[in-house]
Parts: structure tokens; C-alpha cells; sequence
């Protein structure tokens, strides 16, 4: 089951009805543990076990962290958990990449051990629940948060279905406390959590699969496609990739709402950032700030001088490009965008926003005051106005937009090329064709014949302008200002076009399920 399978709507029905019959928040939880752990054996039943022996361990561990004193032995409970989550992915997720490019590098040598890789499937969403009850456990033995004394909200808590599959990674210390309350229905929180699962499911449906159909023909075989029209591709998928997880994070929080609880804000319009930096407090913010407070900043953040800064952002990236797939096109990603953050007077802007706290992640402070800083601050400086506060924005703030937008685009193209020969290939066509005006007469003369992808261009071009209106909001369809007929005018609008406009070869799987 998905978010945008015929059964999730009956499915959330059922559980919204159940939630709200019960009384006081054990029953609450419990409904909740049980609808998740069903959400998730619709795919497959046997992973269930996996994620509830990785939570049992983490909630264990955690609990004889909080009661022990002795330094030496909180440390060994600490590596232990590390050990079995790491473990954990490095099983699943790793062990064939690593073992293949072991006889790569052995059958240089002449030398061929015995090693055969393992064919199974990855469990779904195996690395954000893990990542979750990972920084949980680091949490507690940071003293930062108690151990939580309650198996049953702490399981509800790590497997809490609208988030459980991509995400966002939710901080113990802003979600844990939610399941220890009775929570009340709240109406407005349910209308607008209406508004946010409409507008997720119209960027999905009708912005991310159109693109998708554009897109994969040409990644999947690039070598038949000219420079201009690889670059059309590059930046369709850059919409999709974000339409697409950006749809399923508004889903989840929005579904959240309707039981009254609050997911991190995941998507903050990062194309209209001004400095690589900037986008990547605005793109995935849940795993940005992970990496920020349990990788970056245990590195000692930038604490040791501007070279050690520096090579602490790159190993964060590369382990950040590992984390999204067991492939080089994955780590090459990250590490152009480690590099890129990174340079002096790239990786960040001067805009007036910059100065008001968008520094590059992490700003000038001592470590001990960044790890103290919730995710809810970290939260608002990241939804600060993007693309400045003007409805018009000045020249230079286009420029430094365009260009922070065209350098994400040619780092895309690692992240979605099939193989890193491929984006290779790709870098190549559209070096060589980048003056040539035949193919971007053969471009055009493509578009104009293909009425489908005129259209989806269409589509895009008004979703841009209609986030870049709108920008000021957590999403773009709360419409606080607008009167209320209007408001109906455009909820229907959405829902027909949702229904008329999707693909008809069918709704494609969410990209981030991959990872």
C-alpha cells in the first residue's frame, strides 16, 4: 500500500475512525502501532519482525543508557547500537556494492576469493527508521532527552505509518512527547492537513509522473539523445525528484494532522535558494540537520580552522551520497555538493536573508550551543522567506536563484544517470553540443510535435509561479489571504485536474522508496 493506491484512502479511514473512538492516549498509541505495523506488511509482512527487533534493541539500549552512570559503559551501549543499525544497512543495503567492488579491486592482483554477493530485497524504508531510532539512542546518551519508559509510544513513535517509508526523520525530543498526551481533534489542524494531502497528491500525480515519462526514456538510454535535449531531461527531473518526495513529505504531514500531530516541515522551496548552502537547508531538512548534528558537528563541525571546516563538510556529504544508494554516481554526488558548500564565496550567498541567519550550515557558534538547538528553531530558520521578500525580486537575487538552480541541475545528473559512465556520457553530449544551434532546432522541432510534453511544461511553469506566490507559507495551498469562494474555486480545481491529468499508464511508486 501507498499514498496513492485505491486502498490508502479506506485504509486511512478506518484508522481516523478508530484514533478518534478511543479514549486517552495509550489507546490512541496503540490504534496507531497497529495501523502502522499493518501499512507496512502490505508489502511485506516478514520485514515487520526486522524494524521491530531493530526498535526493541534501540529501546533497551537506550533505557540501560539513561540508568547507567559509569562513562566507559554508556559508550559500549552506544557503540552497540550503532553497531546493530549500521549493521543493519550494511547488510541490506551495502554488503553487495561493497563486495563487488572487492573483486573489482582483488581480480586487479590476480587474486579471486570465494565471495558470492546476496540477492534479496531491501526492506522499505529501512533507512529513515533506522537513522530515527539511531539519533533517538544518541539523543539519550547525550543527556539531551530521557529514555522513554513506555514501549508502546515508543514504537508508535518509530513506526508512525504517513512518515515510516521516506521520512521526514523525526527528533525524539519534538515527536516523543506527542505520543505521551491524549490528543484532542483539532479541526483547523484537520482542514489544513486536508489542503497540504491535496496539494501532495497533485504535485505527484500530475507534476512528478508526467515528468517521469519525459524523463526516464532519455536516462535510461542517453546516447541516442542530443546536448539541449539531455539538458530538458536533467531539468525535468530536477521538478520530478522534488515534486515526487516533496508530494509524499506533504502527504505525511498533512495525514499527520488529521491525528492531531506535527511532522517536521521537510520541503522549504529549496529552487529558490541562493547559495548551495541555502538549498540544503531547504531540500530534505530532517536528514540535512541529521547529518548536521550527529556526523558534521561530532567531526568538530568548524570548530578547527577553515581547512578542517572544510573536510568536515565533504565527509559529511560523501557518507550523506552513500546514505541515498550503494553507488559512485551516489558518492560522486555528494562529494560535488560537499565541494561546492564548501569552496570560499560559492557555497553561500550575501543576500539579506544570509545575514539574517542563513549562514552556511553550521553558523559561527560553539558546538555545545549548535547541539542544544531544537529542530524547531532549526525548522524556522530554514522556511525564512526564500528568493528575498520582495513579490519582485532584484536582478542579482536572479542571478544568484538561476545560478544555484543551474549548478543542483548538473549535480542531478550523477544522482540519476544509471550508471557514473552514463552521467559521463551525459556531461560529454551536452559539453559538445552546447553551441550547436541544429540541436536546439531539433529540440524544438521535438516539442513542437509532442503535444504531451508541451503540455507537462505547462504544467510546470504554472506550479513554479504559483510556490514562488505563495512562498511566504509552509506549503503553497493554505491560502490564508484569498477569499473563500476563491479558495473552493481553486481545492476543486486541484482535485479534478489531480483525477483528469495523471498519467494514464498509472501512478508510479514514490522515487525516494528506493532508498
Amino acid at each position: 500500500m501507498t499514498f496513492t493506491t485505491s486502498t490508502f484512502p479506506i485504509f486511512l479511514a478506518i484508522v481516523f475512525a478508530l484514533y478518534w473512538s478511543v479514549r486517552g492516549h495509550v489507546a490512541q498509541n496503540r490504534v496507531l502501532l497497529v495501523a502502522s505495523y499493518s501499512f507496512y506488511a502490505w508489502w511485506d509482512w516478514r520485514f515487520c519482525f526486522l524494524m521491530l527487533g531493530s526498535s526493541l534493541v534501540d529501546f533497551e539500549l537506550s533505557r540501560r543508557i539513561h540508568l547507567t552512570a559509569n562513562h566507559a559503559r554508556r559508550k559500549w551501549l552506544l557503540a552497540t547500537s550503532l553497531a546493530s543499525n549500521l549493521g543493519l544497512l550494511a547488510i541490506f543495503k551495502y554488503y553487495n556494492f561493497f563486495i563487488e567492488n572487492l573483486l573489482v579491486l582483488t581480480s586487479k592482483i590476480g587474486w579471486a576469493p570465494d565471495i558470492n554477493t546476496i540477492s534479496w530485497v531491501l526492506p522499505l524504508g529501512i533507512s529513515f527508521y533506522t537513522f530515527q531510532t539511531l539519533g533517538y539512542t544518541i539523543d539519550v546518551y547525550r543527556k539531551r532527552i530521557p529514555a522513554a519508559a513506555n514501549v508502546t509510544q515508543y514504537l508508535a513513535f518509530v513506526s508512525f505509518f504517513p512518515q515510516l517509508v521516506a521520512g521526514p526523520i523525526e527528533r525524539a525530543e519534538k515527536m516523543l512527547p506527542q505520543f505521551g498526551v491524549k490528543r484532542h481533534f483539532n479541526l483547523s489542524h484537520a482542514k489544513e492537513g486536508s489542503k497540504q494531502i491535496l496539494w501532495g497528491f497533485f504535485k505527484k500525480m500530475v507534476i512528478a509522473d508526467r515528468l517521469a515519462l519525459a524523463v526516464n526514456p532519455v536516462f535510461d538510454d542517453p546516447s541516442i539523445y542530443s546536448g539541449p535535449h539531455l539538458m530538458m531531461a536533467t531539468i525535468f527531473f530536477a521538478f520530478q525528484i522534488y515534486c515526487d518526495f516533496s508530494a509524499y513529505s506533504d502527504i505525511a504531514i498533512g495525514t499527520a494532522k488529521l491525528f492531531n500531530l506535527r511532522l517536521t516541515q521537510n520541503f522549504a522551496y529549496p529552487y529558490f535558494s541562493q547559495s548551495i548552502s541555502e538549498f540544503w537547508r531547504r531540500w530534505h531538512i530532517s536528514l540535512s540537520y541529521w547529518f548536521r548534528d550527529y556526523v558534521y558537528i561530532p567531526l568538530g563541525g568548524n570548530q578547527h580552522g577553515s581547512f578542517r571546516r572544510r573536510m568536515n563538510l565533504m565527509v559529511t556529504f560523501l557518507v550523506s551520497g552513500l546514505w541515498h544508494g550503494p553507488a559512485w554516481g551516489f558518492i560522486a554526488w555528494g562529494g560535488v555538493n560537499g565541494l561546492a558548500v564548501s569552496l570560499p564565496g560559492f557555497g553561500s550567498s550575501r543576500s539579506k536573508h544570509a545575514k539574517a541567519g542563513l549562514q552556511p550550515a553550521p553558523p559561527q557558534a560553539k558546538s555545545a550551543k549548535l547541539e542544544s538547538e531544537s529542530a524547531t528553531s532549526n525548522e524556522k530558520r530554514a522556511i525564512e522567506t526564500p528568493g528575498s521578500e520582495p513579490f519582485l525580486p532584484r536582478p542579482i537575487t536572479l542571478v544568484r536563484i538561476y545560478a544555484t538552480f543551474a549548478t543542483i541541475c548538473a549535480t542531478w545528473i550523477l544522482f540519476r544517470a544509471t550508471s557514473f559512465s552514463d552521467a559521463v556520457l551525459i556531461y560529454q553530449q551536452i559539453a559538445t553540443d552546447l553551441f550547436n544551434g541544429e540541436a536546439y532546432r531539433e529540440l524544438l522541432q521535438f516539442l513542437d510535435a509532442d503535444r504531451y510534453q508541451r503540455k507537462t511544461a505547462t504544467f510546470l511553469l504554472v506550479f513554479v509561479c504559483w510556490e514562488w506566490v505563495f512562498r511566504r507559507d509552509s506549503f503553497p495551498l493554505q491560502l490564508r489571504r484569498v477569499p473563500l469562494v476563491m479558495r473552493w474555486m481553486v481545492y476543486t480545481t486541484l482535485i479534478w485536474s489531480t483525477l483528469y491529468l495523471m498519467p494514464k499508464t498509472g501512478v508510479g511508486e514514490f522515487v525516494y522508496f528506493e532508498f
